[in-house]
């Protein structure tokens, strides 16, 4: 874990930044990492990027290893905007072990920059701006479904647990599932 935290350091467009976000808990000298309260899950507003707002949310740790093994640090730190749907821990843990760490592989590695490009929209669309019906064309190519109703926001079925977690360069949706593009 912690050679995975130094490659993703080392990736990192302002690496100044970006050890600062990797290496200290002090959020005042992160250059805007995610707050306490996105690690007690409630949004707030961020000055860093989508990557340094995953680096310092515990509960999205598998994503940033995903993130580093698909070779997508320095993309999700380019200016944007992007709206990624961020699965959590728990959505990872579902696909199972094994697929999780064959996933993780390199030589897995396009395939899983594929299902990652397919959670990130390029524009930034917070959860006012995402109505029900909505069809979304993601970076991957393909498009993700929109449902809204009162008890919630769903994207593919998968359901927004922390709308609105914001970056520099765009704004992160919290989901809890991993979203698979579809085969054909």
């Amino acid at each position: 874990m912690l050679k995975r935290i130094f490659l993703l350091a080392g990736c990192l467009l302002a690496l100044a930044v970006g050890v600062a976000a990797c290496g200290d808990d002090d959020d005042e000298t992160t250059g805007g990492a995610a707050t306490t309260e996105q690690a007690n899950g409630t949004a707030a507003s961020e000055e860093g990027t989508i990557v340094a707002v995953a680096q310092e949310t515990p509960d999205l740790s598998t994503l940033v290893d995903a993130v580093v093994a698909a070779d997508l640090v320095k993309t999700l730190e380019e200016p944007g905007p992007y709206t990624v749907f961020a699965p959590t821990n728990a959505a990872f843990d579902a696909l199972g072990e094994e697929t999780l760490n064959n996933l993780l592989k390199p030589a897995n590695k396009s395939e899983l920059s594929e299902i990652l490009t397919y959670h990130v929209v390029p524009g930034e669309l917070t959860a006012s701006e995402l109505s029900d019906g909505q069809t979304l064309k993601t970076a991957q190519g393909d498009t993700l479904d929109v449902k809204v109703a009162d008890s919630g926001v769903t994207v593919n079925g998968a359901t927004v647990e922390m709308p609105d977690v914001e970056a520099s360069n765009g704004v992160v949706h919290v989901i809890d599932e991993v979203l698979t593009p579809p085969r054909g």
